[in-house]
């Protein structure tokens, strides 16, 4: 597809070059070949590389490349964590068994170091970029190489009286074992020498997480029209070793990072209190798993390198040598620099007119509650673009404390500590109303906080439940029950992120408030199948995996594919991983059905394949916002549908975990869809556009196009509502 095209295709007008049914020979392409599928590692690979992207761009504030950069080394710790741990325990199991891309587990590993190490490199010399440019404005990452007497004098008297008394050296000889290295730790690698015989020896030494990563030298001693000047803490310690090993001769030292499987595995059906097997899997996680990666500044002597991986049984496709700093993931503490012209503009999100009087305590007659704004018609929240705590977080809020609402309920997956939405729900139940909320327990590094917010609301007489054996409730809804004047009323909220004020902020979400009353009833008997015994088979308007969403989805792109060249799919979602349904996706673009894919991460999908997916595009759009919204849009021959909701097209999210996707049935929330969905698909500064080869190119305003960035446009959008 061309340039054009791709920056002209919308909603209504999607691009015309596409491929007839009568083009393309369905019946002699098999749409299972590996040939047509990514390797999800691979693409996540890619994904992050777009993240990195936005640190290497010129056009990124200065500070927020640094973000970014940040951001890649701590996406890349969780994939290791996480992924990667995953496929060394599959080769450990002798698990052969091949991807749809065609891959067995080894060769996942191989094609994983092979395209990452070259990206990890590249991180790296973005960061000795950015920290010259810094420079400019007073900012200074120094080595203690080049520090003057002065400045050494003083760290050696920090580290005298605030480092040393927290160090612990471990010797490593046949009276030593080679010590426990603790997941995502930093170490010194020290090698000593006796002064006498000359003979060597192996040391550890852990950098303690309790000390900043970056020590900060005095005013003082900092150079004029500096305002921040700091050193870090690992050199700090490698240039002071004399006083940990006296009477030894420093021969070298060598700082090293490493990766643990942090995975929890617990056995559901084997656990009497979910809770506590939980909390068991907690430990065994802080003291780590299996080892997976180790990061090793790259002038580490071939002896010390050659010690670590036979001590930790590891080789050297799992060491990441790194030129400068390990552990990027520090940067984002830098974010906080007074300096706003090397941050993105400040950013506060709208209050909608019709809930500015009930945020400004101005009640007066109709409109002036929540319940009220939402009985007037639909509601469509946008964040952060319209502030959480106005809307949603009120809804909850008011609903705790109003003494005509009878019930809340509420699913939890992640949220934020001292939440109002978990101090409502305190109120609420303290006052008396029948209040659930089901916690899940089982999100992925969110255990212990949900754990602790469990044993809170329990405290307060809040009824908590975990959800279902087997599956994580990953859904996003709650239900208000009130007594009003004309009889019992349900009012829902269906979103497509946590109930997290603070990522709320940063994540783009979609959030639908109704008193439907097919919708109230579809989550009654939602919170009856999460918290008793119900069966409940089929919903009103709700689709609800792994139940009838798997089905649904693939009978509504089956429906285009019958419409032919005028079908239109438009998809929006994190990612997209699952088979069946790209295969469906493929089959539809064959018939002739136009298709553009809006995924921010993993897709799996391979675009402009010709006879397979010609009529399909892909764009990832990153920016200063986390897109987290999941849409779906389907032309129904002119009948169209849209839905939103907490699920992405990925095996887990369709067959192992709840989800809720809502159909949107009010033309005004359509309109609002329609409108941002078109803002994406138009996007020239922020979106990549996917190739047939499975790279991305950034898409680029041409010279006489003006540039449209998806946040910025629905910032300026948001910032102009008068009408709601």
């Amino acid at each position: 597809m061309s340039d054009k095209n791709a920056q002209e295709t919308s909603i209504n007008n999607p691009s015309e070059d596409r491929t007839t049914p009568e083009m393309t020979v369905a019946s002699e392409i098999d749409l299972s070949s590996s040939k047509y599928y990514i390797s999800r590692e691979l693409s996540w690979l890619s994904f992050n590389e777009r993240v990195l992207h936005e640190a290497l761009d010129p056009r990124t504030p200065m500070l927020e490349r640094l973000k970014f950069l940040a951001i890649f080394s701590n996406n890349l710790d969780e994939f290791f964590m996480v992924r990667v741990a995953g496929i060394k325990k599959q080769i450990e199991a002798d698990v052969n068994r091949r991807t749809p891309d065609g891959r067995t587990p080894t060769e996942h590993l191989q094609a994983i170091s092979q395209k990452l190490k070259p990206t990890f490199a590249k991180q790296q010399d973005c960061f000795l970029q950015i920290r010259t440019q810094l420079q400019e404005y007073g900012v200074h990452f120094l080595d203690y190489d080049n520090l003057n007497s002065k400045q050494v004098t003083y760290l050696q008297a920090y580290f005298e009286d605030q480092i040393f008394p927290v160090l612990t050296p471990l010797a490593v000889d046949p009276g030593h074992p080679f010590p426990y290295i603790s997941n995502l730790s930093l170490n010194l690698a020290v090698v000593v020498r006796e002064a006498e015989s000359e003979e060597a020896h192996f040391a550890r030494i852990k950098v303690p997480k309790v000390l900043p990563r970056f020590i900060q030298l005095p005013k003082s001693l900092q150079e004029e029209g500096t305002l921040w000047a700091a050193v870090p803490l690992e050199q700090v310690i490698g240039q002071n070793l004399t006083f940990l090993f006296p009477g030894m001769i420093i021969e070298d030292y060598h700082t090293f990072r490493i990766t643990r499987n942090a995975d929890l595995f617990v056995e559901e059906d084997d656990a009497d209190d979910l809770m506590l097997a939980l909390e068991q899997e907690l430990r065994k996680r802080r003291l780590g798993g299996s080892l997976v990666r180790i990061e090793l500044q790259a002038d580490t002597s071939p002896e010390v390198r050659a010690t670590l991986l036979t001590e930790m049984d590891l080789t050297e496709d799992d060491i990441y040598d790194v030129t400068g700093l390990i552990g990027l993931g520090d940067l984002m503490k830098l974010i906080g620099l007074p300096l706003p012209e090397l941050k993105d503009p400040d950013w506060s999100a709208v209050i909608p007119p019709p809930w500015h009087r009930i945020n400004r305590d101005e009640t007066e007659g109709e409109g002036d509650d929540v319940f009220s704004i939402i009985r007037r018609r639909d509601r469509l929240v946008h964040h952060p673009y319209v502030s959480f705590a106005a809307t949603v977080q009120q809804f909850i809020t008011q609903a705790a404390a109003d003494p005509d609402v009878l019930t809340i309920k509420m699913t939890l997956y992640r949220t934020s500590g001292d939440s109002p939405i978990i101090n409502a729900l305190i109120s609420a139940a303290e006052n008396g109303k029948q209040v659930v909320a089901l916690v899940e327990l089982k999100a992925r590094f969110d255990e212990e906080n949900n754990i602790n917010w469990a044993r809170t609301l329990e405290k307060a007489g809040v009824h908590v439940v975990y959800g279902l054996i087997g599956l994580k409730t990953h859904t996003k809804v709650a239900l208000v029950v009130r007594k009003e004047h004309d009889g019992i009323r349900r009012y829902v909220h269906i979103g497509t992120g946590n109930y997290n004020p603070k990522t709320a902020r940063i994540y783009t979400d979609l959030g639908l408030l109704s008193c439907s009353e097919e919708l109230g009833a579809d989550l009654t008997d939602l919170f009856n199948y999460l918290t008793g015994y119900s069966r409940q088979k089929a919903y009103r308007q709700l689709l609800i995996a792994p139940i009838t969403l798997r089905d649904r989805m693939l009978a509504l792109i089956q429906q285009e594919a019958a419409h032919g060249t005028n079908g239109r799919i438009v998809a929006k979602m994190n990612s997209l991983v699952d088979h069946t349904i790209i295969q469906a996706l493929y089959s539809a673009s064959q018939a002739g059905v136009s298709i553009d894919l809006i995924i921010r991460g993993t897709c799996c999908l391979t675009p402009g394949v010709e006879g397979v997916s010609n009529n399909i595009r892909v764009i990832s759009i990153i920016g200063r916002f986390l897109e987290h919204s999941r849409i779906f849009y389907f032309k129904n021959d002119g009948n169209e549908q849209f839905y939103i909701g907490s699920a992405d097209w990925m095996p887990r999210n369709l067959d192992r975990r709840v989800e809720a996707v809502t159909p949107i049935l009010a033309p005004h929330l359509r309109r609002e869809l329609m409108s941002f969905l078109d803002t994406c698909l138009a996007d020239n500064r922020q979106a990549w556009e996917m190739q047939a080869d499975s790279t991305y190119v950034q898409r680029q305003p041409k010279s006489a196009e003006l540039e449209k960035s998806t946040h910025t446009s629905l910032m300026k959008q948001t910032k102009g509502l008068r009408t709601y």
